[in-house]
């Protein structure tokens, strides 16, 4: 039994978590309300966890006498830089937040981590939503304070957040009408509990006794939460603040509407506070109303490339997520460089110092990459590098968005015409269901084929070629002048020329090309504008 959690607890910690992720795996993956062959929560969130354990692998002799502090530093600075997936970021704010105040490790540090690995958390959401892994986090976060003030053990204080996180879980139902209309719990609040899990093994020397969920989906609601503001936010404007909480609380949602990049930290009296806009004096305005700003510091980040000799601080550069043979070589025909799919924030890093140039726009193609490459954009701001996001969700909006691109025109004003020509564009894709889920268009079985409109299943079929034509008469229903067709790997060569002549006789009115993009899981990927 554990009295204090030191650095060789937490090396062996992190080896317990991975080995307890691996094994919730395949349940957490299985058990979604989407019916998509590729919703991931378990799989992304035992990656993250690889490689957070990988980093503390990398420096265990420079840690092997360290304090518990470094080590928790380690883990979470590996976890965000592998981390997979909305569920991975907010897995690695949480290790972040546990780090930054876990200091010796004794049961009141643990707890006083805790509470703010859970406010991490919240915070890296851009819309928080209760009945999430965040209602799962705050929980767990308030039982181990509870218990840490009453002078318990470390094992009480962990098993205290590991018992209250299980019964927030089960609460997770009655929460979010989404769960409770589907009878099912969130899959980032069940992958926290099996790292509470182990963490509670570590400290204990006992095996777990979790049961597996079965017979039940799993939603994760909270990490579908993406950054999409898209701007031209050229200053960073930081500075102390003296303020009360409440006026601080109305500042946050002030500088929020105002920019991006947005954190504020410390507590209770004094603030820093940090955030990228566009207009300098309205952000110190703000702090004014809140209270008394002090060291007020001004950057000018269009400047923040000078200097730089391993690019060319002028040029500018794209880089795409490519889930496809045929996808790659078409989005490197546009003079791009690529990126696998489900990419980790350091393989996002490395594609972006690839384009070798001081202005980089990410085209992410999918939800849940929004944020990591919102991680990797950050850790580009640190050397010299202006990153923006479009938050394309889908390889036809990354089409869209690459068609309209000018380099002529202003960066800012550029990255703007490209995420208003994605947002334009409709996506919709066609698969078979993996799993039994109940759906907007009802229920649907595995193996059933359907088709997914900007996430949402729409038809649901047994005959493939039948529902890709359903879907493009449900889609040019609502209008259309160009609809793009991207064939999948596990298409039949009969369907491309099967639509095209479907679309000649029905919709004649339309401009059709109909490329290879040779994606997995998806035979058919649309796209109409």
């Amino acid at each position: 039994m554990l009295e204090v959690l030191d650095a060789a607890a937490v090396r062996r910690f992190a080896e317990r978590a991975v080995t307890a992720l691996g094994r919730h795996r395949a349940e957490i993956d299985q058990l979604n309300v989407y019916p998509v062959p590729d919703g991931d929560t378990g799989t992304n969130m035992h990656l993250t966890m690889v490689a957070a354990r990988d980093e503390l692998a990398v420096h265990s002799d420079e840690t092997a006498s360290a304090p518990t502090s470094e080590a928790a530093g380690l883990l979470a600075r590996g976890a965000l830089m592998g981390a997979r997936g909305n569920s991975g970021v907010i897995l690695a704010q949480l290790l972040r937040g546990i780090a930054d105040l876990i200091a010796d490790g004794s049961p009141g540090a643990v707890a006083a981590g805790l509470g703010e690995g859970a406010k991490a958390a919240r915070a890296a959401v851009a819309r928080p939503v209760e009945g999430t892994i965040l209602s799962v986090a705050d929980a767990a976060a308030q039982a181990a304070r509870d218990v840490a003030l009453r002078a318990g053990s470390l094992a009480d204080v962990v098993g205290a957040a590991l018992g209250k996180a299980v019964r927030a879980l089960a609460q997770t139902t009655e929460q979010l009408p989404a769960l409770a209309a589907a009878g099912v719990v969130d899959a980032g609040g069940r992958g926290l509990v099996v790292i509470l899990d182990a963490l509670r093994g570590e400290v204990t020397g006992e095996e777990s006794h979790l049961p597996e969920v079965t017979g039940a989906a799993v939603i994760n609601s909270a990490t579908a939460a993406t950054e999409e503001a898209v701007g031209q936010f050229g200053y960073e404007v930081q500075y102390l603040l003296d303020a009360p909480e409440p006026a601080v609380e109305r500042l946050r949602g002030t500088l929020d509407r105002l920019g991006d990049s947005l954190v504020v930290v410390g507590g209770p009296d004094t603030w820093r506070v940090h955030v990228h806009v566009a207009d300098v004096g309205a952000a110190i305005e703000a702090g004014v109303r809140a209270g008394r700003p002090y060291q007020i510091g001004v950057t000018d980040l269009t400047k923040q490339v000078a200097g730089r000799q391993c690019l060319d601080p002028e040029a500018r550069g794209v880089v795409v997520v490519a889930a496809g043979d045929g996808l790659e070589d078409l989005f490197q025909a546009e003079q791009t460089v690529t990126v696998g799919a489900n990419p980790s924030p350091a393989e996002l890093l490395a594609a972006i110092r690839r384009a070798a140039a001081g202005r980089v726009v990410v085209l992410p193609n999918d939800p849940d990459t929004q944020a990591v490459a919102t991680v990797a954009a950050g850790e580009a701001y640190h050397e010299g590098i202006k990153v923006r996001v479009v938050p394309t969700k889908s390889p036809v909006q990354a089409i869209a968005a690459l068609a309209v691109r000018d380099s002529g025109r202003r960066f800012e004003d550029d990255v703007i015409a490209m995420a208003e020509a994605a947002g334009k564009c409709r996506y919709a894709q066609v698969t078979k269901a993996a799993r039994e889920a109940l759906t907007v268009a009802g229920p649907c079985r595995p193996g059933d084929v359907i088709a997914l409109v900007e996430g949402e299943v729409h038809v649901i079929g047994t005959d493939l070629g039948q529902v890709c034509q359903d879907l493009l008469d449900r889609l040019l229903g609502g209008g259309g002048e160009l609809v793009t067709l991207l064939i999948g790997a596990d298409a039949p060569d009969e369907l491309a020329a099967a639509l095209v002549g479907h679309l000649a006789t029905a919709w004649p009115f339309a401009e059709v090309q109909c490329l290879s993009g040779g994606q997995p899981h998806y035979p058919l990927i649309v796209g109409v504008e």
